[in-house]
Parts: C-alpha cells; sequence; structure tokens
C-alpha cells in the first residue's frame, strides 16, 4: 500500500487554486517547464531507484516530515512509502509558486523556492476532478520558502 506524502495545507491550496482562477493570472511557459521538470525529475528518479536524488527534490518541511514519520533518513524512508509509478506528465497547472503536475499514474504538487521548484506532496490519487484527498495530514507552513505568505 503506497502512503502520500505531507506538505503544504490542502486548504490552502484549493484557496491559492481558486484565487488564481479568479484573478485571472497565468503562469509563463518557463515557469510550468520548470514545475513540470521538477516533477519529472522527481518521478524519474523514483523509477530509478535513485531515492537519494528523488529527497533532494523534496519541498525542505516535505523531506522532513518524510524523515520523521519514518524515524530515518529520506532514502530508505521514500523507498518505504511505496509510491506509485508515476507514468508520463499530462499536464500542470501553476498558480504563483504553486503548481499541480497531473501524471498518468500519480499527481504531484510543487511550490516554487529560491532554488527551483520543490515537490510538496505525491502519492496522491488522481481523480476525475483532480481534488486532493481530505484523508492526508499535511503541515502548516515551510518557512524557508521564499515568498510565502504567514498562515
Amino acid at each position: 500500500m503506497s502512503t502520500p506524502l505531507r506538505a503544504a495545507p490542502v486548504r490552502a491550496a484549493g484557496v491559492l487554486l481558486i484565487a488564481g482562477v479568479l484573478s485571472g493570472c497565468g503562469a509563463s511557459a518557463a515557469r510550468e517547464d520548470g514545475a513540470s521538470a521538477a516533477g519529472r525529475g522527481f518521478a524519474a528518479a523514483l523509477a530509478a531507484g535513485d531515492h537519494r536524488a528523488a529527497c533532494a527534490l523534496l519541498a525542505p518541511e516535505t523531506r522532513d516530515a518524510v524523515e520523521e514519520d519514518a524515524k530515518g533518513p529520506c532514502g530508505p524512508a521514500l523507498r518505504e512509502l511505496g509510491l506509485p509509478p508515476s507514468g508520463a506528465a499530462r499536464g500542470v497547472d501553476v498558480y504563483g509558486r504553486d503548481a499541480l503536475l497531473r501524471m498518468t499514474g500519480d499527481t504531484l504538487f510543487l511550490s516554487q523556492f529560491d532554488d527551483g521548484w520543490k515537490v510538496t506532496a505525491a502519492g496522491c490519487v488522481p481523480r476525475s476532478t483532480d481534488e486532493p484527498s481530505s484523508t492526508n495530514s499535511w503541515p502548516s507552513k515551510d518557512s524557508s520558502r521564499s515568498g510565502s505568505a504567514p498562515t
């Protein structure tokens, strides 16, 4: 059984998605490409069994949560999670500094940090509505993220 990674609050992500749609802000192709490349890199590292590289593509708070839950280093902890194979990218939506990358076997959530795009959640079950599962528990904030709003 696979266990989803924990990251930013689901409600906050929903609010960000709605706010982005209502404000009409669009993402540049470069930001979409950056988010997509980071997500595909994470998926490729997992598929190759390179859990150390996959951990490097996790947001700091997500990596900390994985290690805390497993009571051990990220690499072995990520391997033990048994995340589903992601498959091919189907589309990316970028809203400000957050992105949702839909893949054939997974949906990844990413955030943009000073050093690039990082995965904040993975192992999400794809749904026709692309809504995150309400059964996940998520840490509340990643203070290392540049430009993050207070929660």
